[in-house]
């Protein structure tokens, strides 16, 4: 995946140059990743037998998921780069993908898409905190 998010932040015209494509690329599609491994837990752990006990567990996936789309897709966006919002959102996604991997991991055990789900997240955590690093 990250050939096509690499080739598209080197073919911008106006790429903002902020930090090495390579560490964008990487970022943008640990966002993306995550975010679908979070639906997937989410609608994953809905059919399980024990879905009730799972509910904080959905909704954190749910968080999750839709603040590592946005940031993913907002990094995508090398035009007029704001380093304000962008610093913001890794900020965010980094916490969302902390606090999910954190209750995916205490089902882990039981659910294997709860254990797939959490390597995705720390997979996120740790790109967003690379590229927050690089900004700096």
């Amino acid at each position: 995946m990250t050939h096509h998010i690499s080739a598209m932040i080197e073919s911008h015209p106006r790429a903002t140059g902020l930090v090495d494509n390579e560490g964008l690329a990487e970022c943008i599609a640990a966002c993306l990743e995550c975010a679908q491994a979070c639906s997937a837990c989410a609608d994953a752990c809905l059919g399980e037998d024990m879905v009730a006990d799972l509910t904080a567990c959905i909704r954190t996936d749910l968080d999750c998921a839709d603040i590592c789309h946005t940031t993913g897709t907002i990094l995508s966006r090398q035009t007029d780069t704001n380093t304000e919002i962008v610093r913001a959102l890794l900020e965010a996604c980094r916490t969302a993908c902390g606090v999910c991997a954190e209750d995916c991991e205490h089902h882990a055990g039981m659910h294997e898409h709860c254990r797939i789900c959490a390597e995705a997240c720390r997979r996120c955590e740790s790109a967003c905190t690379a590229l927050l690093a690089a900004l700096t």
